[in-house]
Parts: structure tokens; sequence; C-alpha cells
């Protein structure tokens, strides 16, 4: 499980297709988190979330407290950001095509 800066404009991770991108100085969003707007640190605790979550942590212990330890940065518990990893499926890697108007 690897988090990767890119450009210092986003983060991806190679375990998971969330990511987070920087929308200007400090400020990041994060896919599974859409509508917040978060520090730096909370974007690396969110993918980091995000990652461990691929990996089923149902069973060890340690996992979940790292998860709940990094959810209270985001102001949430271990469950509830672990179930919003799971249910956001926003695909923020893919470029927006350009408006086309029709008619012109």
């Amino acid at each position: 499980m690897a988090i990767e800066v890119v450009s210092a404009s986003m983060m991806t991770s190679d375990a998971t297709a969330h990511i987070a991108r920087c929308v200007g100085g400090d400020l990041w969003v994060v896919s599974w988190l859409p509508g917040r707007t978060l520090s730096g640190a909370q974007a690396l605790a969110a993918m980091t979330i995000a990652s461990t979550t691929a990996h089923h942590v149902d069973s060890a212990e340690s996992e979940w407290n790292r998860i709940e330890a990094l959810s209270r940065e985001l102001g949430l518990t271990g469950r509830e950001a672990v179930y919003l990893v799971n249910i956001e499926n926003h695909e923020l890697r893919r470029t927006v095509p350009p408006h086309v108007r029709s008619g012109e």
C-alpha cells in the first residue's frame, strides 16, 4: 500500500481508485468525501483510510485502531469513514470533456 503525491497536486494509491486533488494552497478534496475541503494532512489521512480499507480491515485490530485515529482527524468515526469509502465511487482521475453546444 503506497500513497503517491503526483506533482504536488494529486494523491493516488496503488490500493484504491480514490484520489485527493489539491485545489489551491494547502486545500484538498478527496473523492470519498465530496463537498469537503481538507488540509494536506487530512487528505493524507483520508487516502490512508481508503487504502487501508481496500485491504478488508475487519480482522486486524491494529488496522482498526489506525483507522479510528485517522478518522478522528476528519471528524468521523472509523465505521463512518469505512462506510463512506465504500459507498462513494466518484472517478476523479478522469478528465471532464469540454462542454459542446449543439446548434452552433
